[in-house]
């Protein structure tokens, strides 16, 4: 899960990847998502998992989460 650094907002960001380091340097530099264009980021939260599917599963449950994504960004220090 990404942090928002460029925004007053709390925003967060949730995504799979294999290569945490250059996707991250893809968002940081408006190649990544949409939503992550125009912004800066910082990791917050990482999880690994030995299948693409149970990873994309607990993506998807991030997503939909607000509740969790709030405890894991207010945790963030």
């Amino acid at each position: 899960m990404l942090k928002c650094i460029s925004s007053d907002k709390k925003r967060t960001y949730v995504g799979y990847t294999k290569n945490l380091k250059n996707r991250l340097i893809k968002h940081n530099s408006s190649k990544g998502a949409k939503y992550t264009k125009s912004n800066k980021w910082v990791i917050i939260y990482k999880k690994k998992f030995l299948s693409k599917s149970k990873a994309m599963s607990y993506e998807y449950n991030l997503k939909h989460d607000r509740k969790k994504r709030l405890r894991i960004y207010n945790n963030y220090k």
